[in-house]
């Protein structure tokens, strides 16, 4: 019997389990090593069936409100921001929260790797039930744009979490597979969660459909912190993880599973880990970049305005400056300067921070697109919303078994990455709102096969290309990339929908409205679609809207060849049952048998 099933399986006391074992079952926390990766590691030796057992329960309930919660609440933004008459700051609010998606990231692997994996979800669930609790409560749209950016805090930190938790216990053959089952949820939820936001919002209206999520989401994350909570403490029980090491002679002193800095300087050397001043530094140039693209409007501000020159000149700048700041002031810099040099961490983060400029500068306004021009129930227009979504798991899971039977994801990401660009072109030709219905759908179901396929394969690759200590930050970097680029394709929709709409429904209602009539639909599509009864009003309402829409749809197409270039540099890397490609050891940290490419 191995040492990792006497520890599944022993229930004696510690001092006695001690004195058998700790020569040969310590985890020692080694060179690179954090105290969160030694935990994890601690954890894996420690659990047996009923642990394992929990923890994918964890997962699978977590994965379940995950899903519940994007697909719902997302239908809940244009109702809230039409109720404040603030419809066209869904773009400004959503550039916001793509920045604080982005740099949290980090952020929520540093918390992963420095206190450990069930600190992150502890942490993340705070912000989560305040971010709701705000957003169900506010008067005014500053609090629900307050309240959605909080929310981002602690929806960032669960979404590179679970890829994390999930990279740290699977080996690289079968790690997509299981990454991408997280999203079975949404096969169910495609559904159900269409009449659930309907029913909602007939019945309790937007409010309690963020409120409910103060709720639940505590109480779906408590399983999986219980067991990791619970896992660690065996572990310090059992002196199983060691992290003060006597630098002079190499020996363990007393196995313990916590360092005993005090908490301020623990928590200063954290600071100083995921360089907190870098993503600071960061974070605001892309704000100063990227929100005067979204507020750039007749009605609010101009171009030429002294206030969005500064913000435009100040954000270069300070992305500038961030370049020798990383290179040679940080001590420990958010994006490592190993990962440019290397092309299979590069490629897939620049590969998803193109593909998601791509996919929001159609999606940011889509839900608007179809409410508006396209006369169905609030049931039939959430279940195109979620058309691509559903492709997206599906053809997830089907590249995670492709994967694991060829053990080879290079040519799987190209191939849906020309899908996704075929899928977003076809929507030019789609003729909006005049267009079939079956078009349109196919047109989804394309760009989620490609997407699918993709995702599956850019982060396993990048995974695979660190060693297990820098998983959390690979993690992040491509994360990362992915929500800047969302917070940039959801920067350009709003531009673009600011820069064209008013002008299309001004020149389309010319002489059938007046100037405040033709204001309040441009800020309240619930406004808009009152007119469906004036049959001259609301063709020049749904021109309007198809005009701007094939605007995004063919820079959205344009900015979609990247990415097909890009793959072709990645590494066509072997899948085999180590953790990754650089070291020979398995998801438990222990020794692997190579296998040959």
């Amino acid at each position: 019997m191995n040492t990792t099933t006497e520890l599944n399986h022993d229930h004696r006391s510690s001092d006695e389990y001690n004195e058998k074992h700790s020569a040969k079952s310590v985890v020692v926390a080694g060179e690179g090593q954090t105290e969160g990766l030694a935990k994890v590691e601690a954890v894996q030796r420690v659990w047996g069936p009923k642990s394992r057992i929990a923890f994918w329960v964890g997962i699978a309930l977590i994965s379940y409100v995950y899903s519940l919660d994007g697909e719902t609440t997302y239908t809940y933004q244009t109702y809230a921001t039409s109720s404040f008459n603030q419809h066209s700051l869904l773009g400004a609010i959503a550039t916001a929260q793509a920045i604080i998606l982005a740099c949290m990231k980090p952020v929520a692997a540093k918390i992963a790797d420095t206190f450990g994996r069930a600190e992150a979800f502890t942490f993340l669930v705070f912000f989560y039930c305040l971010g709701y609790i705000l957003l169900a409560s506010c008067t005014d749209i500053n609090t629900y744009a307050a309240g959605g950016i909080i929310y981002y805090v602690g929806y960032s930190c669960l979404e590179i979490l679970i890829q994390i938790i999930i990279g740290d216990v699977t080996n690289l053959r079968w790690r997509s597979l299981l990454s991408s089952l997280y999203s079975l949820p949404f096969l169910v939820n495609w559904a159900v969660a269409s009449n659930i936001s309907a029913d909602v919002l007939a019945q309790s209206g937007w409010r309690w459909g963020y409120g409910m999520f103060a709720i639940i989401v505590p109480a779906a994350v408590a399983p999986i912190t219980i067991t990791l909570y619970w896992a660690q403490h065996r572990a310090k029980k059992l002196g199983v993880v060691a992290t003060n090491i006597n630098d002079a002679t190499g020996e363990v002193d007393a196995p313990r599973i916590v360092s005993n800095q005090p908490f301020l300087l623990k928590f200063w050397n954290f600071l100083i880990d995921m360089d907190a001043l870098g993503l600071l530094i960061f974070a605001a140039g892309w704000a100063c970049l990227l929100v005067p693209l979204t507020l750039v409007n007749g009605a609010y501000t101009t171009w030429n305005s002294p206030s969005i020159i500064a913000m435009l000149v100040c954000g270069g700048v300070i992305l500038i400056g961030f370049v020798p700041y990383e290179a040679y002031v940080a001590k420990i810099p958010v994006f490592p300067l190993a990962f440019f040099k290397n092309p299979t961490i590069l490629f897939p983060a620049f590969i998803g921070f193109f593909d998601f400029v791509s996919f929001y500068l159609q999606y940011t306004y889509q839900y608007s697109f179809i409410f508006v021009t396209r006369d169905w129930s609030t049931v039939d227009q959430n279940y195109f919303a979620y058309t691509q979504t559903l492709a997206l798991t599906v053809f997830g899971i089907l590249t995670g078994f492709v994967q694991a039977y060829t053990r080879r994801t290079k040519w799987l990401l190209t191939l849906g990455l020309c899908i996704r660009l075929l899928g977003v072109g076809l929507m030019i030709k789609s003729r909006g709102a005049h267009g079939s219905t079956g078009f349109l759908v196919i047109c989804q179901v394309l760009q989620g096969l490609g997407g699918g396929i993709a995702a599956c394969s850019s982060q396993l690759l990048a995974q695979g290309s660190v060693r297990h200590q820098d998983l959390g930050t690979a993690t992040a970097f491509v994360l990362l990339w992915a929500a800047i680029g969302n917070a940039v394709g959801s920067a350009l929709a709003a531009a673009i929908w600011r820069d064209y709409m008013p002008k299309q429904l001004s020149q389309n209602l010319n002489g059938l409205l007046n100037s405040t009539e033709i204001d309040t639909i441009y800020s309240s599509i619930v406004t808009a679609v009152t007119y469906r009864s004036d049959e001259a009003v609301y063709n020049g309402i749904i021109t309007s809207y198809d005009y701007t829409m094939k605007i995004l749809l063919i820079v959205a197409t344009v900015v979609a060849v990247i990415p097909v270039g890009l793959s072709l540099f990645v590494k066509d890397m072997y899948l085999s049952d180590k953790h990754n490609d650089v070291e020979d050891v398995d998801a438990n940290g222990g020794p692997a048998d190579v296998e040959k490419a």
